[in-house]
């Protein structure tokens, strides 16, 4: 799939000179639907070019490294809430029967389900930071019709990190690294993600272990009286 998407990516990072956030925004909307598009090819990049001071020039280093974040969590809950919303009105009858024409993998999707039904509304955080299943698990939280605003702060949350990551990950072979194609980019976003996943599967338990907590014992408490 990147092979064959580079060419059509180092096409648009002149587009970034212009148009750069809206571009995020565009491309993670359709990597947050059921469409296949990889975030890596997109935020990576963007993170390169704004160490760089080619994203949207004319901007300091700290703007740019903003606006990429911002417009990729923007673009991800847009994308998310489309298979949201389609989910709610199509059914699950409809997704599971012709969803292989919409690249919908049924497979993937009863993993997705599995997981929504193990983990409930965190799963929506949490899969945003899982390959194969981070475009889907949109799609079991609007056939169960989970709340929209529960639906939209756990995947915004979930998409900011991990596109912070990337965003580090480009931005940092930017400063340290000479001129190099976007193909070798690639190939080296993915050796300095493998060597601190460690660390990046740390902080994601934390905040999860955090959020539990902090659902457990103090909103919980609070909901208690108001049940009575």
């Amino acid at each position: 799939m990147i092979e064959y998407l580079l060419p059509f990516v180092e096409e648009l990072s002149r587009l970034c000179l212009t148009w750069g956030p809206l571009i995020v925004i565009a491309l993670m909307a359709i990597e947050s639907s059921f469409i296949p598009f990889p975030s890596e090819i997109v935020i990576i990049p963007a993170g390169f070019m704004a160490a760089r001071g080619e994203f949207y020039p004319g901007t300091d280093i700290e703007y740019a490294v903003a606006l990429i974040v911002l417009g990729g969590v923007a673009g991800s809950l847009i994308g998310a809430s489309i298979n949201y919303f389609l989910s709610l009105k199509l059914g699950r009858p409809f997704l599971y029967r012709w969803g292989k024409y919409f690249f919908i993998d049924s497979d993937k999707l009863k993993r997705a389900e599995s997981i929504f039904c193990q983990y409930g509304d965190l799963a929506t955080f949490v899969c945003r930071l899982i390959p194969v299943v981070r475009q889907l698990i949109s799609i079991p939280a609007g056939i169960s019709k989970m709340n929209f605003y529960r639906f939209s702060i756990f995947t915004s949350l979930g998409s900011c990190i991990w596109v912070v990551i990337l965003t580090v990950v480009g931005y940092q072979l930017g400063v340290s690294s000479e001129n190099i194609g976007y193909r070798e980019l690639l190939n080296e976003s993915k050796i300095l993600i493998n060597e601190n996943f460690s660390l990046i599967l740390l902080g994601c338990s934390i905040l999860i272990a955090s959020y539990i907590l902090i659902h457990k014992y103090v909103i919980g408490k609070v909901a208690i009286p108001n049940g009575e």
